[in-house]
């Protein structure tokens, strides 16, 4: 995945010198152009950007408003300050701004370029991951109580979207300019991603304040909502078979079990099963000519490897071994 590096300065003879010398690291990072501060704000409103490279001293918004800006709204972005007017003050201002590096004019360009491309290998330290539900991983970052910053890309309208974890817990997400409780929703509604983990989070305040399981139940209710409001927003049709589908039903199935219960708790499958299905309608009509009303819940006991839990409402056939905690199982399916 090739990463945005954006460059703000409002001389246009130094960013195109920039430009050119960055030309033989086309293969690490893309370079986008920003006259002023108000200028790179829009660049980051619009599209993802990994690493920002700024001079301080420049009209509308400088350096250090724009610097104030970034850590307030998009506090995983690093910046990088460069000026022609460096003294200690203002190098340790700008370090207490939140800025990762500070270079003074005149520098060579290829340093300049080693230290972009360091940094940006740092977002993906931890690891990448292509092609996976996110729900099940995210899981694993809270139970090992991981901090760190995962950053997505969903497949079918390339967004990114970014989730701040420290110690297990969920505290921000960002897609675009949404943050918080609604991009945290819109990301565990994405169905195929690639992620990758930087060992590190910058964000300490929990702008969220909710546990992770129910984020990740309601953000699969939420999916075909969201993916309408995607579609919309790239001008095309959501992708072919969104809706209610029989496998978003049994997706939401297993993870309302695994976001409870833990994905140890001895599920084995979800299926859809005609078979079993017929048999549910005849127990069914059976219990309504008794007048016992309408099954909505039945547990097989097979007495061997793998019991079978029947959902006719969402015709879903739940397998689940002897480790399952049955009672709990029952409880939150019967809900």
């Amino acid at each position: 995945m090739i990463k945005n590096v954006l460059l703000v300065d409002d001389d246009r003879a130094m960013l195109l010198a920039l430009q050119e010398g960055f030309a033989r690291y086309s293969d690490s990072f893309s370079v986008l152009l920003a006259g002023d501060g108000i200028e790179a704000l829009e660049y980051l409103k619009r599209q993802p950007v990994s690493l920002v490279v700024t001079d301080l001293k420049m009209p509308r918004v400088d350096g250090f408003e724009l610097l104030a800006t970034i850590m307030a709204n998009f506090p995983d972005i690093p910046v990088i300050i460069i000026t022609g007017y460096s003294t200690p003050e203002m190098e340790r201002l700008a370090r207490k701004g939140g800025a990762v590096s500070f270079v003074a004019k005149p520098f060579l360009i290829e340093n300049l370029a080693r230290q972009i491309v360091s940094m940006l290998r740092q977002e993906a330290d931890g690891g990448t991951l292509h092609n996976v539900s996110s729900g099940m991983f995210l899981q694993l970052i809270e139970m090992e109580q991981k901090t760190c910053t995962i950053r997505l890309e969903e497949k079918t309208f390339g967004e990114k979207g970014v989730l701040f974890f420290v110690e297990g817990e969920l505290c921000d997400a960002r897609v675009g300019e949404r943050q918080g409780e609604i991009a945290a929703y819109e990301i565990f509604g994405w169905d195929d991603v690639s992620l990758a983990i930087q060992n590190d989070c910058t964000v300490r305040q929990n702008r969220i304040n909710k546990e992770l399981s129910s984020l990740l139940i309601e953000g699969a209710r939420r999916s075909d909502e969201l993916e309408a409001q995607r579609a919309a927003r790239h001008g095309g049709a959501a992708r072919p078979g969104s809706g209610s589908s029989p496998d978003d039903t049994l997706t939401g199935v297993r993870l309302k079990i695994e976001c409870t219960l833990g994905t140890r708790c001895g599920l084995e499958d979800v299926i859809r099963d005609e078979r079993w299905m017929g048999r549910v309608h005849s127990i069914s009509q059976s219990g309504e000519r008794l007048k016992l009303g309408k099954l909505s819940l039945a547990y097989i006991d097979q007495g061997d490897s793998c019991d079978y839990l029947l959902l006719p409402a969402d015709h879903a056939v739940v397998a689940v071994n002897p480790k399952c905690p049955r009672d709990k199982l029952l409880q939150l399916l019967g809900e």
